[in-house]
């Protein structure tokens, strides 16, 4: 058996006092767990920047929770037989994503003239009616008609409540409260063809995304309430005017740098951490 020299057995003591393998191992699952969670926020900031010019987009904001700690001295416990640890002793094990949530602040104004185009100036939501007749909720009111003079969205589905332009409207005018006329040729007076409701939440921050700019009901967010637009804390319809994203490019670029640089040390805490146990491995 070869045995070890003074010299190798001090550094073997040392090495084995300084480093503890199984700390370096929760270090390197807690930078892990880092690492995760700023991928999911470096994916989240991406997507705020894709839509940045998506009509009534509403930027996400990653929030994080801490893990569960190890409590190695308890706040309060006794330390001998007359004193105790005025401060305790824990050791986390990380972070997580723990929501991602929708900022409804409103978004500028952008004024198309179109007639159209409708923009909610406040809280609320237009709905949109799908073929299987279930109801969506939507801030983009890039509207048009369709052949048969159906309000519709750009995907064709209909605007809730059913408004449809007669044959010969030379032009359509649409209230604050969301009533629309529309103005026929050879006739004075406008016809009242219907009132565009605003839908709200209790709470909006619960709805899911489900794509083409569509939110739909879930039991987080509460049931749809109708209003009148201008009515019950609900905004107003401004015509010839489209919502704009809430996106700021330089918040989401500040951010994205600041994932990055959160991302790269909890590399780097990897790096070290696996420097450590290599020290230890390679002792003879």
């Amino acid at each position: 058996m070869k045995l070890l020299n003074s010299n190798k057995i001090f550094l073997l003591i040392f090495c084995l006092a300084a480093f503890d393998a199984h700390a370096m191992l929760r270090a390197l699952n807690t930078a892990a767990t880092g690492m995760a969670a700023q991928e999911m926020n470096v994916s989240t900031i991406s997507n705020n920047i894709a839509n940045v010019n998506t009509i009534g987009y509403k930027k996400n904001r990653t929030e994080f929770d801490t893990l569960l700690y190890q409590t190695v001295e308890e706040a309060g416990a006794r330390s001998d037989a007359n004193t105790v640890y005025n401060v305790g002793t824990q050791i986390g094990s990380g972070t997580k994503v723990s929501a991602v949530r929708k900022e409804f602040s409103q978004g500028s104004p952008q004024i198309t003239n179109n007639p159209f185009d409708l923009m909610i100036n406040g809280d609320g939501f237009f709905g949109i009616l799908l073929p299987n007749q279930e109801v969506k909720y939507t801030r983009d009111g890039a509207f048009n008609v369709d052949s048969q003079g159906n309000l519709v969205n750009k995907n064709g589905y209909r605007v809730v409540p059913g408004i449809v332009v007669p044959a010969g409207t030379i032009n359509v005018n649409i209230t604050e409260d969301g009533l629309v006329e529309a103005f026929t040729s050879g006739q004075v007076e406008p016809t009242q063809v219907g009132q565009i409701p605003l839908f709200t939440f209790i709470n909006p921050v619960g709805l899911k995304s489900i794509g083409q700019n569509l939110y739909t009901v879930t039991s987080a967010s509460g049931q749809p309430v109708s209003n009148i637009a201008g009515q019950n804390n609900a905004g107003v319809v401004q015509q010839g005017s489209l919502e704009a994203s809430n996106v700021s490019i330089m918040n989401e670029m500040t951010d994205l740098i600041k994932a990055q640089r959160a991302y790269e040390m909890n590399s780097r805490v990897m790096k070290v951490a696996d420097e450590m146990l290599q020290t230890v491995n390679n002792i003879r």
